[in-house]
């Protein structure tokens, strides 16, 4: 399939291929949480993945890595740890906070969806053709670190 060549220079023809590209990936997310886990929501799931990748956390740091307010996060929390997929303790190096981690339910969550995502992006990824492909590694990597994302290898397993 021939597609339209775009000046590198010509960013807002690159922000919308990629809001394109994202709208096929928050769809891709969106049935790979459906299809293990329909109790929470894309943003919790978001959480979830973020206490897998960076460990246990005090609720203030959560807000801020989801740019969004404490309360938000405390009541984000709250539907977590009924669930079971999460749970809160006094902080071991301080105990005046409160910090939360991930449970082995949560850990199994976050492992099946990526499962799911996983798959599904290979599929997409594979009727690419090699030369598509080529360049997109490298481009997605440089668009994840201007976005101050932290890198995923192949071997992790957290992804949203």
């Amino acid at each position: 399939m021939s597609r339209p060549k775009v000046d590198a220079s010509d960013v807002d023809a690159l922000t919308d291929a990629v809001l394109t590209a994202s709208r096929l990936l928050v769809a891709v997310s969106a049935r790979s949480l459906a299809a293990v886990e329909e109790t929470i929501t894309l943003p919790q799931f978001r959480l979830l993945v973020i206490l897998d990748s960076r460990g246990m956390m005090r609720l203030t740091s959560l807000a801020e890595l989801l740019d969004v307010n404490p309360s938000t996060v405390t009541r984000m929390v709250d539907r977590l740890v009924t669930t079971g997929m999460i749970a809160r303790q006094a902080n071991p190096a301080t105990r005046r906070e409160v910090v939360v981690d991930l449970t082995a339910e949560g850990r199994r969550v976050v492992r099946g969806v990526t499962r799911r995502r996983r798959s599904a992006i290979s599929r997409i990824v594979a009727r690419m053709s090699e030369d598509e492909r080529r360049g997109l590694v490298g481009a997605l990597a440089a668009f994840t670190e201007a976005g101050g994302e932290p890198a995923v290898n192949a071997g992790d397993q957290a992804w949203i």
